[in-house]
């Protein structure tokens, strides 16, 4: 049929064309942008798959940043450590300088104390002005808070890292499955020394602990009090003290000033009466030898269940997201079999989200202690403020073994806290930003692979567009003049 009101073919050319100009609109736009889903109709899935893993770029680049951040707050804090560690290092020159009394002036030990007076003053100046961005970072700001720490039971707790949710509180149950011991030897002196079963003969015994070792000679008559007095008198030296054994009144106990395994003590009988020997392994019967030495025992602790590694009264525990340290009172009835204490972990570390996704399983926590001279080491030995004018260890009339072992302990503290920090820095933050790196750049690829123009495919599209679009206009040009011919009928 031919027709002139209705030009079918016309209208079929003019649908083609549309269709081939709009998908050569679309190819232009796919080159022009760069991106093969511009709007939601172009891929729906893809566009869903797409914006998921941009948001997921954005919170591992976030991540990323807070990494670095954290790495940029750790070196401000090893910068001020490290300084206050050469101080401590200079401590220690001038107490061994001091404890040279025969050939150091008074006026000498004054200028050392007036040195150390001032180191002193400086290292509470570096922890209080230690800081990034105005926040205090030496001066106890990140260390962890706690209550309910019994001072008579623990002498020392030390949080390195904790997990806490907002507003969360930890309790830390200690319990002590076999308690630390020290060495101990005992000597059978009785009341008085009698020098063996018929009276008469000196005693000369060898004592050694981990400090030194001393000889001692009792002559017959010596009395047990005497002895006792007489050991003790070198007890910093030697490491060992000596006591009358409660279970056996007739018997001098000597024990290591330590507890552990790495602490002993050893009584060696050099000359005696014969066919008399002193010296027992148990408080009470037993047989007499003439050389003894017996090791102390480490405590066997559980934290929060967790077996502790123990060395001596000191029990820690390492583990994902819990990290403590703890020290027990040797003499406390935590030290006996099944003593348990409990106290609580009510905030405080500093608190890094390492993680795409804000949540406690993303967050990383690390406690930095306070390093003021009040803190800088133990209860059990004292603080680094005793080494100031009128101090219990001054280096003008105070003790210069505890003033060394203080600043010994110092030094240690300070370099475990570097160290801690350092293998945070290394092992935490920069393998977390290596990792983070990974992902950022395989979640771009995938988002890359779904939503950006492939130039090759979408090149050789537009040029196929491009000529069907041509071929679809000509055919329309031929549709519209068909009608044309049913001129010729009307002749």
């Amino acid at each position: 049929m031919t027709s002139i009101n209705t030009n079918v073919p016309s209208m079929l050319a003019q649908r083609v064309l549309r269709f081939q100009n709009h998908a050569l609109t679309t190819s232009l736009e796919r080159l022009s942008t760069g991106l093969r889903i511009n709007r939601g109709k172009d891929d729906p899935a893809g566009l869903i798959a797409s914006e998921n893993l941009r948001a997921g770029m954005n919170a591992i680049g976030a991540a990323i940043k807070n990494a670095q951040r954290a790495e940029q707050v750790i070196n401000v804090a090893e910068g001020g450590l490290q300084e206050i560690s050469n101080l401590l290092v200079d401590l220690q020159s001038l107490v061994g300088q001091s404890a040279n009394e025969a050939g150091i002036s008074k006026e000498e030990k004054d200028a050392n104390q007036l040195q150390i007076n001032s180191i002193l003053q400086t290292i509470d100046r570096l922890a209080g002005s230690a800081s990034f961005q105005g926040i205090k970072l030496l001066n106890g700001n990140f260390d962890y808070t706690t209550s309910g720490v019994n001072a008579s039971l623990l002498s020392d707790v030390s949080i390195n890292s904790v997990k806490l949710a907002k507003d969360a509180n930890l309790t830390v149950s200690v319990t002590t499955l076999t308690s630390a011991q020290t060495g101990a030897v005992y000597l059978s002196t009785t009341g008085t020394y009698t020098g063996g079963p018929s009276g008469g003969g000196a005693l000369t015994i060898e004592i050694t602990g981990n400090d030194g070792v001393q000889q001692f000679t009792f002559a017959s008559g010596t009395s047990q009090a005497s002895i006792i007095t007489a050991i003790n008198s070198f007890k910093d030296s030697i490491g060992v003290s000596a006591i009358q054994n409660t279970a056996n009144t007739s018997r001098v106990e000597i024990h290591s000033l330590g507890y552990g395994s790495n602490a002993f003590v050893r009584v060696k009988e050099l000359d005696g009466p014969d066919g008399s020997d002193f010296i027992f392994d148990v408080e009470t019967g037993g047989s007499a030898v003439t050389d003894l030495k017996d090791k102390g025992r480490d405590a066997t602790v559980l934290i929060n269940g967790i077996q502790a590694t123990t060395d001596g009264l000191e029990a820690g525990v390492s583990s994902g997201g819990f990290d403590i340290e703890v020290t027990l009172v040797g003499t406390s009835n935590l030290n006996k079999t099944n003593g348990t204490e409990e106290f609580t972990i009510t905030g405080g570390g500093a608190n890094f989200s390492l993680s795409p996704e804000v949540n406690l399983a993303g967050k990383v926590s690390i406690g930095i202690e306070t390093v003021t001279t009040g803190n800088i080491g133990k209860a059990s030995i004292g603080f680094l403020s005793a080494l100031k004018s009128g101090g219990d260890a001054n280096v003008v009339n105070g003790n210069l073994t505890t003033a060394q072992k203080i600043v010994s302990e110092g030094i240690k503290q300070i370099s475990s806290l570097r160290g801690r920090l350092g293998a945070f820095q290394a092992n935490t933050i920069g393998s977390t930003i290596a990792n983070l790196g990974n992902a950022l750049e395989n979640t771009a690829a995938a988002e890359s692979s779904i939503r950006d123009t492939d130039f090759a495919v979408e090149t050789a599209e537009l040029t196929r567009r491009q000529i069907l679009a041509q071929a679809a206009s000509t055919t329309l040009q031929i549709a519209n003049a068909q009608p044309q011919s049913v001129l010729a009928l009307l002749g």
